[in-house]
């Protein structure tokens, strides 16, 4: 079997194609902008591709002819779809109909994951936990809204082109080499910034007492593995641990882990 993972330089593409190498045991193909580098040892095409340049899709798909598109590609913070919400929107919704397109109109059998996120949900009511699959999404951020965009866009693609599309829910993962743009590796980042010496022992934090989701990402990439071969097309499915942890207990267990005294500053 052949997979494409389209977007793979990021936190969750490494983990992917290390999966797919040592424990799907099939070929693996793997797309990144033109400024990204990829640096693994597993044996893999590498290929430029930008999502917005819809006929260079066009012969990547020609050219790599794959089973399996893990469509990885996107702008994943947070912080940044409020600061461009317009990049946000042409990367998460424009991009996307892009390679849905191309697929279409390539007439290639491929299955096809899109990749969503637990943030769709959005304001959860109390009676709503936990949360199900056709759950009301109640979106409260511009990434967010462009993610459920995309899963509504996969489900049309299923019903009116006869796609062969899975949608999935990730909530919150960690794991190796993760940006310090998130929560629990920007804590690790500078309890080891202290440790050196090169900061002040003193972390600076927001409200500790929020309650999320976290999985390792090695399970969430074995989950989307299982889910190209097994799952329904047109159907969402949710990935993640299903038992929320406040984030005081995250870095109470880092705290612990380290060897000098650090101040919490609220």
């Amino acid at each position: 079997m052949k997979s494409l993972i389209i977007g793979g330089a990021g936190f969750v593409g490494f983990h992917l194609i290390r999966y797919l190498c040592n424990e799907g045991k099939q070929e693996v193909i793997v797309t990144k902008m033109p400024t990204e580098n990829i640096s693994m040892t597993e044996n893999i095409q590498v290929l430029n591709l930008d999502i917005l340049n819809r006929d260079k899709i066009v012969e990547v798909l020609e050219q790599v002819r794959p089973d399996y598109i893990f469509h990885l590609a996107a702008q994943s913070s947070v912080a940044l779809s409020w600061e461009n919400p317009a990049l946000t929107i042409d990367v998460n919704i424009k991009g996307t109909v892009n390679i849905l397109d191309a697929l279409r109109e390539s007439g290639i059998k491929a299955r096809i994951l899109l990749v969503g996120s637990g943030e769709e949900y959005g304001k959860v009511l109390e009676n709503e936990i936990p949360i199900k699959e056709n759950n009301i999404p109640r979106p409260g951020n511009i990434y967010a809204a462009t993610k459920a965009c995309q899963n509504m866009i996969g489900n049309i693609y299923v019903d009116a082109y006869k796609l062969d599309i899975i949608m999935v829910r990730a909530f919150n993962h960690i794991g190796p080499n993760q940006s310090p743009k998130f929560v629990v590796s920007d804590f690790c980042k500078k309890v080891a910034e202290i440790e050196a010496g090169k900061s002040e022992a003193v972390i600076k934090v927001g409200n500790l007492n929020s309650r999320r989701d976290f999985t390792d990402v090695r399970d969430v990439v074995r989950a989307y593995a299982l889910l190209v071969r097994s799952g329904k097309p047109g159907e969402t499915y949710n990935i993640g641990s299903g038992h929320a942890v406040r984030i005081k207990e995250i870095l109470d267990i880092i705290l612990n882990y380290s060897k000098v005294a650090i101040q919490i500053e609220v």
